[in-house]
Parts: structure tokens; sequence; C-alpha cells
């Protein structure tokens, strides 16, 4: 469902992605670990064409992201990506459910459409309750629950998480966490997770390690049970710089 080819990247002299393969199945939560300055958000935010490579190419879905124009590859954002970050990056004017029908109105979605979608997601997630008050009003798990829901009130076919539960303490951690699982479940949905929590990594279906811009064997990668059946082709390439 996402293949990338030699991955390369470069800020000045400074090599961050060094041609890095990869293959990520439709179904599968994946976690990216690795130390800090490896390359893992530059990894995750080219592969979510939120920043664009040296060399290589990212096909999501079978569309070669890397050849749309500027705005055909905003449009495709839109309608086929959801994103989730550390601190949330809800808009502080609007109620929770405005945060979440956002996404749906830019794509062109009728309001009464993007606010039923909005309810069905609110009540998934317990929040059916929050849906009137703004983000001052909310808790820290809250707030990411809302950003959670709209990631994925467009239907995206995958979710980027960037330490998603990076700020948030060890009960409302564990309940984001076993959230991505829950929602795999009943949407199908993908999840690729940039994270230091070694707990969340611990329980994805598969953790890639990346270590000064390439992937490492994935012969020593640590891989947990997936909780559904993994999709046959669900494999990591790797490619060796020298």
């Amino acid at each position: 469902m996402i293949n990338v080819s030699n991955i390369k990247k470069s800020y000045g002299s400074l090599q961050v992605l060094k041609g890095i393969d990869l293959h990520i199945a439709k179904g599968e939560v994946v976690s990216i670990v690795g130390p800090s300055g490896a390359g893992k958000t530059t990894l995750l935010q080219i592969m979510g064409t939120l920043d664009s490579s040296d060399e290589g190419s990212v096909e999501i879905n079978g569309v070669n992201v890397s050849k749309l124009s500027k705005n055909k590859l905003a449009d495709f954002r839109n309608k086929n990506i959801g994103f989730v970050f550390q601190f949330h990056q809800l808009l502080p004017e609007f109620t929770a459910e405005e945060n979440i029908i956002l996404p749906a109105l830019i794509a062109g979605t009728k309001r009464s459409v993007a606010k039923a979608k909005a309810e069905e997601l609110l009540q998934f997630l317990g929040l059916a309750d929050r849906a009137g008050h703004k983000p001052a009003e909310l808790s820290g798990g809250e707030k990411q629950r809302i950003a959670v829901a709209r990631a994925l009130i467009n239907n995206p076919v995958v979710i980027f998480a960037d330490e998603p539960s990076g700020s948030l303490d060890t009960k409302n951690k564990q309940e984001l966490h076993q959230l991505f699982f829950d929602l795999r479940e009943k949407y199908g949905q993908t999840f690729v997770i940039v994270t230091h929590d070694e707990e969340l990594a611990k329980i994805t279906d598969r953790t890639i390690h990346i270590v000064d811009g390439n992937i490492i064997n994935p012969d020593e990668e640590q891989s947990a049970e997936p909780s559904i059946e993994p999709t046959n082709d669900a494999t990591t390439e790797v490619r060796t710089e020298e």
C-alpha cells in the first residue's frame, strides 16, 4: 500500500536519509524508532508529503506522490492522509466538532455529512459529550483523541503520527495506544508511527529501526504479534549505504 524507494534527503552537507527502501501493507500498525537525529521524522514527513526527497519516490495506494503537482499533491494529502502530532495542533477558537470537520469541509464535503461522520467518531472515542467544548476545556488525552478523529474524518488510507503520546501521562498514553488498534479493527486503518515510547513500539505489528539515515537489518528488528492477521506482502526492504 505504501512503497518507498531509494529515498535520500540532505540538508546542506548533512545527509539525513541515505537510501531508504520500505513497504507498508494496508492495515499494518508500524512504529519507526531510532535515536534523535536518525532521520525518523524526516522520513515520516516525506512519506506524508509534507516534505520532498532529493532522490527516490513514494507511492501511496498506487499513486506516485513524488510526481504530483503542488495543487494535486495538496488535494491527495487532504483526501488520503491523516496526521496526528505530539501537541495535537487543534485550533483554539473552534469546538472539538469544528476542529474534526475542518478537513472534510476543505475537501468539499457537505457540512451535514461531515457533522454526521464527526458525531460517529466522537461516539466511538467516548467523547460525544465534548463535541461543543473548545480545546482549552479539554484534557490532554481528550485533545489527542480529537486530533485522531480529525485525522480520520476523510477516511484516509493511512495515518502518520509523530510522537503522538509524547505529551501524555501514562494512563492517557495507554488509552491512545489501544485506540490505534481499536481503529484498525473497526476501520481497517493503517498507522505509521514515529515514537520514542518503547511500550508502543513493542505492541505494533512491526518496528522499523533507523540509525544514521539507514534502516538496520530487519533480522535485528523486534516485532510484536499483530492483533489481526498481517497481510502476506508486509515486508521491509533494506538498502545498504556504505
